[in-house]
Order: structure tokens, then sequence, then C-alpha cells
């Protein structure tokens, strides 16, 4: 198969759908490998390295949409890409599709087949290509948190861990999965005085017993947010239903209880956000200031540090390249899990959260899968 790895041109992004390394692998299987030139730059990845792998460097993102049979890439594809996409090509990626109506119509029109990495999902219930970047975005969270609680940066002007004789920040973290345990670990880490919130009582079990006593663990209801959040200096918006809009359980009113100067690192904005007032930002302007809270809704965090998360994806993301590569989508009929990530396909939406996200008609992913 001829796979295609553009350059991402999100603000700010600077990760890249394939390293070299695994570019060396696909060609290794007798597949051939488009990489936009410059596409590695972000990761300190040159044009020679990829060649050096087996690929063929282009000049512009347009040949790789024209030739590719299979697109690898990071982060939706921008207006731009979808109007390059066609039918009969494999868009493999993170899409995020619940709370964006406008990317779900073009990509209906399209034609092609689109594999969310974030609905890909594995026995056990995990998400095992969400996890990485889950881990990277809630640690991330709390060196944001702690950034814009200085004062030179708007916030009250609180030091996260403390100093003797001085209490620490109080930081918040509504959801105990991987984003939340991320942020918490971090946070205990730098002397944080750190509350997770979550309605699953084995997570807040797990939770204990892996971080041990220095951890308040807190039974999630509207009561209990409310309560945490009017507390806190910073409070981490960890929530995720998968596929779905994310439930916004920090509300308007209670966003105006808040303390003037504290902040909110709404993580769940790649699914709309988990707080009512939290709009999606930019790694060029990541804040706003709402009724005196400042709001850091960046909805592609992981971008900002391309090494570590490109890395860390590409390590989850090649089993299932490598299988779609192989096989096109009968790939998809023999994994299950893989099978869960097709969100549209031939103009079909095959995720029910999707579909009810938008009052779409929903396709089941094989029936849609049939008709190929």
């Amino acid at each position: 198969m001829l796979i295609g790895v553009p350059k991402e041109i999100k603000v700010r992004e600077y990760r890249v759908g394939l390293v070299p390394a695994n570019v060396h692998e696909l060609v290794s299987h007798g597949h051939q490998v488009l990489v936009e030139t410059g596409a590695g730059a972000g990761i300190g990845a040159d044009d020679a390295q990829y060649q050096a792998a087996g690929a063929t460097i282009v000049a512009t993102a347009q040949e790789i949409f024209e030739r590719a049979g299979l697109i690898v890439k990071i982060k939706e594809p921008q207006a731009v890409e979808r109007r390059c996409l066609k039918p009969g090509q494999i868009l493999f990626t993170y899409l995020h599709l619940a709370p964006d109506a406008e990317q779900t119509h073009d990509l209906i029109e399209s034609g092609a087949s689109c594999i969310a990495y974030e609905t890909v999902s594995a026995d056990n219930g995990r998400l095992p290509l969400l996890e990485p970047m889950s881990a990277v975005a809630g640690r991330l969270a709390i060196q944001a948190g702690a950034h814009f609680l200085e004062k030179t940066h708007g916030g009250s002007g609180i030091l996260l861990g403390g100093v003797v004789g001085v209490e620490p920040a109080k930081v918040t973290v509504i959801g105990g999965g991987v984003v939340g345990m991320n942020a918490v670990d971090v946070a205990l880490g730098m002397g944080a005085s750190v509350t997770v919130l979550d309605r699953n009582v084995d997570t807040l079990h797990g939770l204990r017993k892996h971080f041990g006593t220095p951890l308040n663990t807190v039974y999630s209801t509207a009561t209990t947010i409310a309560q945490h959040c009017m507390n806190a200096d910073l409070v981490i918006g960890a929530v995720l239903v998968t596929g779905a809009t994310a439930p916004r359980l920090i509300t308007r009113d209670l966003v105006k209880r808040m303390k003037p100067g504290s902040v909110i690192v709404d993580v769940a904005i790649d699914q709309g956000g988990c707080c009512e007032t939290s709009r999606p930002t930019t790694h060029d302007a990541p804040t706003f200031v709402l009724d005196g809270v400042i709001h850091y809704c960046v909805a592609n965090m992981p971008g900002s540090v391309p090494r570590t998360s490109t890395y860390a994806l590409n390590n989850v993301t090649l089993p299932y390249v490598l299988a779609l590569a192989d096989k096109g989508l009968s790939a998809l009929r023999e994994d299950k899990h893989l099978l869960d990530g097709l969100n549209i396909h031939l103009g079909k939406v095959t995720n029910q959260a999707v579909a009810a996200a938008h009052g779409l008609a929903y396709c089941d992913a094989l029936t849609a899968l049939g008709t190929a």
C-alpha cells in the first residue's frame, strides 16, 4: 500500500504521524511511504532520516492526498485537508468528532474511511491509542496550571507546592482515568494538596492504593464537585466518555463562585469540554479569563512536547498501521478493537456516540463495511 504522512497544519502542532523507525518497518513489509518535506522537523527528524528509512519525500501535502491509499496523521484533518480526501482512502488519526459538526459532515461528504485513534479499544475497556496522549496531557495540565497561577501570568500568585510555613495550592482533579492519574502524580510530586473526584469507587480505591494517604479521594456528585472547585486554586477537567461529548460538570454558576485568580485546565476540551464556560484555545493564545477565573483550554496540549508525544504515540499505533497497510479494510473485519475505531465509512456514521451527538443516522460498522 502507498502510505502518506502530511505535515501537520493545526496551530502550533509539531507532532508527526510516523517516525523514521516506523517508516522503516512499513517499508520492510513491502509498502511505500510518502512523507511531506519538513513533516518531522518538530521532533528533530529531518528529511534525510526519512529517506534513509526508505521514505520518498514529496514537496506538498496535495501530492500525498492525491496518491496515498492510507493517510496517517496526528490531529483531525483541517478544512483544507478534508477537501482533499476521497472515496477509497483510509484516514487514521485523532478525530474527536462529537463536538465538531463541521468536520463530521465534511468527512461524510468525502466518502473516505475515517478511523479515530481515540475510539480504538482493547479487551479490558482501555483505549490504547488515546492513553499515551492522555498521560502527556495530564502531566502538562499541572505544568500549565502552575504557570498560570503565577501573578505575572494573571493568577492568584500561589506556588503550587508552597514552602515551609506556607500551605500549598489546592488542586482538584475531576476524573480518575489516565489523564487524572497523571495529573495527580505530578501535582503530588510538586507538593500540592490534591483531591481527585470520580464516580467509580473502584477507581478511587485504585488511586488511593497507588498514591497513598497524601491523596484525597472523593465520590463525584454535583455537590462535591461544587465544594471542591470553590475551594481549589487549580481545577483539572479530566473527564472522558468514549467518543461522546464530555459532560458539563462545572457549571457557569459554579465558575462565578470560584476563587478569583484560580485556574481551570479543561483537558476534556477535545470532546467539547467539561466546563460550561470552556471554549477551545490555541498554544498562541492559550487562556481567557471569565468571572475572574483563568481558563486554559488548548485542544492539542501534547503538541507542545512533540518529541515525547510522537514517539509515545508511534509506539502504540505501529501494529494498527501495519495491519491497515497489509490488509486494508479487511483488518477492521478481523479485529473488533480496530473496528471500534471506524467512525465514518463511505458517507455513513459508524460510531453511535458521534451519530447521537449530531442527530445523524447510525450504521453498524460491519454493515457499512459490507457495502464496500
